[in-house]
């Protein structure tokens, strides 16, 4: 409970279920953390780890590591999102709810005040930074509500949103294609997909600027204002073995998007994916 107030949580009478079902499977499915290679089940509680040590200084990280750029890359998402007075908008891996305050603040500013967004999230800790956010913000419940559901095992009902937006959370996952394939089933007909996430930097010397400040300054910052060298260790590692632009564009098509395109923000440190389920 945030404030008084009591967000769903789908997962938490089953989730250790639900994980425990995944155990023998993720087992035996390798994929990787950072630069190492690791089990599905060994990431996924690692990537819990993480999220659950920086989630008290999650935005002030954010805003020291791009220099308050990512304020600018987020503003971008909210204009290229395609939400109506009333959309209804899933926010997967939905963090410290800026995206969910963001994309509510656009809706309100084109119309009457009656969209609505669900922030999901499967780490608890950073479910709980983002509902304190949305009442913070005077977002009751109704317009705001946080559920906590693992992104590729989503506790949505088929056709259920007009957008579902995710910002630098999907590299994280288990298994992006799964992720994927449940943010376009839980689309309505006609419903966008918008994902802003790190990429790879495009103009000449740019990579090179990039890995020399990613690498050295980055954990630097998280050993100073977090006490956690590794955590933002993870987080540059991750980057590195996320696909590139073109790549994770085709896996959005191959998910069964259409219309899929993206843009590159900074030179391509930042790339915003589009993708729309037709039909």
């Amino acid at each position: 409970m945030v404030g008084g107030w009591q967000w769903g949580c789908y997962d938490c009478a089953h989730g250790r279920e639900v994980m425990s079902n995944q155990q023998t499977n993720d087992e035996a499915a390798r994929t990787h953390f950072g630069f190492e290679t690791v089990s599905g089940s060994e990431k996924r509680n690692r990537v819990m780890g993480v999220f659950s040590s920086v989630a008290g200084k999650y935005d002030l990280m954010n805003d020291l590591m791009s220099g308050g750029m990512h304020r600018l890359w987020k503003r971008r998402m909210f204009s290229a999102a395609a939400v109506r007075p009333d959309a209804r908008v899933l926010d997967v891996a939905a963090g410290s709810g800026d995206i969910a305050i963001g994309l509510l603040g656009k809706m309100d500013a084109i119309g009457a005040a009656d969209g609505r967004v669900v922030l999901t999230d499967l780490n608890g800790p950073m479910l709980a930074e983002g509902a304190r956010r949305v009442v913070d913000h005077g977002l009751l419940p109704g317009r705001a509500d946080c559920i906590q559901s693992d992104g590729t095992k989503l506790a949505f009902a088929d056709n259920s949103f007009d957008v579902v937006s995710i910002a630098f959370g999907i590299r994280n996952f288990v298994d992006i294609e799964a992720g994927l394939a449940e943010f376009r089933r839980v689309l309505k007909p006609g419903g966008q997909f918008i994902c802003l996430e790190f990429s790879r930097p495009a103009l000449p010397l740019l990579d090179v600027i990039y890995d020399a400040y990613s690498f050295n300054m980055i954990p630097m910052l998280g050993e100073w204002v977090t006490g956690d060298r590794a955590s933002y260790q993870y987080l540059v590692e991750s980057i590195r073995r996320f696909p590139d632009q073109q790549r994770f564009a085709r896996l959005i098509e191959w998910a069964g998007f259409d219309l899929v395109r993206y843009e590159n923000m900074t030179g391509g440190v930042v790339a915003l994916h589009r993708g729309y389920k037709i039909a």
